[in-house]
């Protein structure tokens, strides 16, 4: 990861979308606004340096943040939803594997064109700079995890500082009650000793495994199959975990892809323990059996 070249760790892209915004609610000058707001979000992720690191401009993390805007108001209040998805660059390819698809439901801050986005890791400022920040360690975590053996620590421990900082800004999303799909959540599955297991089998997945595909096939899917029943095991600890459920919304497709190229046994194998471990997708695993 180290490079002679230095650039900021991600490249993120924001879009927004507003087309469920009542006209009434909003700023005579809205689209102006909006617009101001999707550079702000952008140039203070990709502005920021993150890490001590350098990263070359090919090793970038790609942080993409679709933000569904549902309410916004002239006094610069924003309620909406936001889909977050980290890639990672696959080895000696063109190729990028999906590290998280989440769903944020509760994406609600105050923005005014007039303030700038300031973010002190110490200290909460406002609910916009701590989510932003919150994802790029989230992101820069899982980047980690994917390259070395729980390498994403540090980034895990300051994504659980920003969360535990914002718990006292009233804004949802940050509290440990209630939905069990929120911001807290995410983060205490990271940094909770129970789902260890799945942190190392990133590195597994991705670092044995899929940087090995094209030349070791076999064995990065036998790889990945000792992944899965890991994670059947954490699984058995945390039933009702976001992060396990994050993970097979970004993989399930790509294992489907990875194991179509199998032995007709390792595709039943496949079947078996993920139509087990994520049954909602069952009938997109039954490809598999075909």
């Amino acid at each position: 990861m180290l490079g002679a070249a230095s650039a900021q760790e991600l490249a993120c892209n924001i879009t927004l979308r507003t087309d469920q915004v009542r006209v009434n609610q909003q700023a005579n000058n809205a689209q102006q606004i909006y617009g101001e707001l999707q550079r702000a979000m952008t140039d203070f992720v990709n502005g920021r340096r993150w890490t001590n690191d350098q990263f070359r401009q090919e090793e970038k993390i790609h942080l993409d943040i679709s933000i569904n805007l549902q309410k916004a108001t002239a006094q610069g209040d924003y309620e909406g939803q936001a889909i977050i998805q980290v890639n990672r660059p696959i080895f000696g390819t063109n190729y990028e594997s999906v590290l998280l698809r989440y769903v944020d439901r509760a994406f609600s801050f105050k923005y005014l064109p007039e303030n700038p986005l300031n973010f002190n890791d110490n200290v909460f400022s406002d609910n916009l700079t701590s989510m932003l920040a919150y994802y790029s360690y989230i992101a820069l975590a899982l980047d980690y995890d994917s390259f070395g053996k729980r390498g994403g620590e540090a980034w895990i421990q300051r994504a659980y500082n920003v969360a535990n900082l914002a718990s006292n800004g009233g804004f949802s999303g940050w509290d440990q009650r209630g939905d069990q799909r929120s911001r807290y959540w995410l983060v205490e599955n990271l940094q909770n000793q129970q789902m260890i297991p799945f942190r190392e089998g990133l590195y597994t997945y991705h670092r044995l495994s899929m940087d090995a595909f094209s030349d070791q096939p076999d064995q990065a899917r036998k790889n990945i199959l000792g992944v899965l029943n890991d994670i059947r095991q954490v699984i058995q600890l945390k039933p009702t975990s976001i992060l396990i459920n994050s993970f097979f919304d970004a993989k399930s497709e790509e294992i489907v892809q990875v194991f179509s190229q199998g032995t007709a046994a390792e595709k039943t194998q496949a079947f078996q323990v993920l139509s087990q471990l994520d049954p909602t997708k069952t009938d997109s695993y039954r490809r598999l059996t075909k």
